[in-house]
């Protein structure tokens, strides 16, 4: 009787007992009144918990998703002269603790094809006015600037994978003859000729990069198509965007040998929904790779995946605010992160890595980054968006698969679940509150393990199976 009622205790306690054998961990990162972040934010401890009211968490980790391609921040000409303006060690330093995997370890990252609203004026790699065979093109403004900061961030991360957009063509191709402002006249000028030396611009960018021991994986069209703004931009229909490809990108790419992904995109839901038009159009669809988004609600990315399930979204530009570099912000990436992962797309980028000690894009609005270096004094400050996404990249790696989660009776709660390719689980969570919040976490019925998130933290509860 006795060896019966033990057998029936321990098969009771057999799910508890299974987690409990489990390394658990929660790694986070606190925000507790102060702006500036040390350069190593991550925190740890082992997971555990004596609450008696948990908030329980189901997770199934044979319900998948899309698969990861990872976390990364946006390269830009301000940041570089920023980061070229200090000594050695300090640039160093400041690189590994983006791209090493003991800092942030950033994995997907982004690049201009010439000036974005962050270049410290506008400029393009054709500055000669009807050169449609490209002969004068040059990249040399970058080398003092952004080419180095890409290339020391390959010595930290050398499978680095970098994509790439225009915000404006060469002001001589455009209607208006400018890269910026201009209103309704910055377009492209509707010419064969000008389509023409427009794919040839982009096939030499990617060799000239290449040149430089720097791989473009991918190329998006045009920078928010919709937009017509005082800095570089360039607006083109879902239509001129999709001809552009089908008659003179591809072959242009295909005489030239050029592997680069060709995407549509940067589409954005803010003034229309070009990006519905561009996917419902099959000869558009299957002429690219996939489409970018940015300022996207998640009701049109459902909408869609809805119509097109196999279509692959990109994250192109998190929301850049206005310079206060705030803790609220770095809480609220959290939702923003989730607004896009939890609906299929595969990655987040956020937007400037790194700013001068002015916060000031080249026409003259502050915007937030990870990292502010002043030119002057030589102090690097780490920002809390900073520990936010250095938390996110560590944990979100390429390979990594959304598996389903859902809160048990309570509504209203966000968290992204992560399978790795060991069975691993992670978990991310917000807890803006003064105090520990009790997560009970039951995974496919089996298991169930309580792990308290330290108060005004993010964290990833990493549970380990194996």
């Amino acid at each position: 009787m006795k060896r019966k009622l033990l057998t029936y205790l321990l098969l009771l306690l057999s799910p508890y007992f299974i987690l409990a054998q489990n390394k658990t961990k929660v790694y986070f990162v606190e925000f507790k009144g102060e702006r500036e972040i040390t350069a190593n934010p991550i925190k740890q401890y082992e997971g555990k918990s004596n609450n008696e009211k948990p908030i329980t968490i189901r997770i199934y980790s044979e319900i998948s998703f899309q698969t990861m391609e990872g976390i990364g921040g946006a390269f830009n000409e301000i940041g570089g002269e920023a980061l070229m303006s200090l000594p050695e060690d300090q640039r160093n330093e400041v690189i590994k603790n983006l791209f090493y995997e003991d800092g942030a370890g950033f994995t997907y990252c982004r690049t201009a094809v010439g000036a974005s609203d962050f270049g410290i004026d506008a400029y393009s790699y054709s500055e000669v006015e009807g050169d449609y065979k490209m002969k004068k093109f040059s990249i040399k403004r970058e080398k003092t600037t952004l080419l180095p900061y890409i290339q020391m961030a390959y010595k930290y991360n050398p499978t680095l994978k970098l994509f790439a957009s225009p915000w404006s063509p060469p002001g001589w191709m455009k209607e208006s003859g400018f890269m910026d402002g201009k209103g309704d006249k910055s377009k492209l000028i509707d010419k064969p000729e000008i389509y023409q030396a427009y794919a040839l611009y982009f096939s030499k960018y990617i060799q000239a990069y290449a040149k430089e021991g720097i791989q473009i994986n991918r190329l998006m069209i045009q920078n928010e198509q919709d937009a017509t703004t005082k800095y570089p931009s360039n607006y083109m229909p879902p239509s001129e965007m999709g001809n552009f490809v089908i008659d003179y990108l591809r072959p242009q790419f295909n005489q030239d040998k050029i592997s680069t992904e060709i995407w549509a995109g940067t589409f954005r839901t803010a003034k229309k929904l070009g990006v519905l038009e561009f996917v419902t159009n099959t000869k558009w669809r299957e002429s690219v790779k996939g489409i970018g988004i940015q300022y996207t609600t998640s009701d049109q990315i459902m909408n869609i995946k809805t119509l097109y399930p196999e279509v692959q979204l990109f994250h192109t530009e998190g929301h850049c605010h206005g310079g206060e570099n705030s803790i609220k912000h770095a809480f609220d990436r959290f939702d923003e992160i989730a607004s896009y992962v939890n609906y299929g797309v595969s990655n987040f980028c956020y937007w400037n890595m790194i700013l001068n000690e002015t916060c000031k894009s080249g026409w003259g609005w502050k915007q937030n980054s990870l990292i502010n270096i002043n030119r002057e004094n030589k102090k690097v400050t780490y920002n809390p968006d900073y520990a936010a996404l250095a938390l996110f990249s560590k944990f979100i790696r390429p390979g990594m698969q959304r598996i389903a989660s859902t809160f048990q009776h309570h509504k209203g709660k966000n968290t992204m679940t992560f399978i790795d390719l060991e069975k691993n689980i992670t978990v991310f969570l917000k807890n803006e509150s003064d105090k520990p919040v009790t997560y009970n976490f039951k995974i496919d019925d089996k298991q169930s393990k309580l792990v308290d998130i330290p108060a005004k933290s993010l964290a990833a509860v990493q549970i380990r199976r194996k």
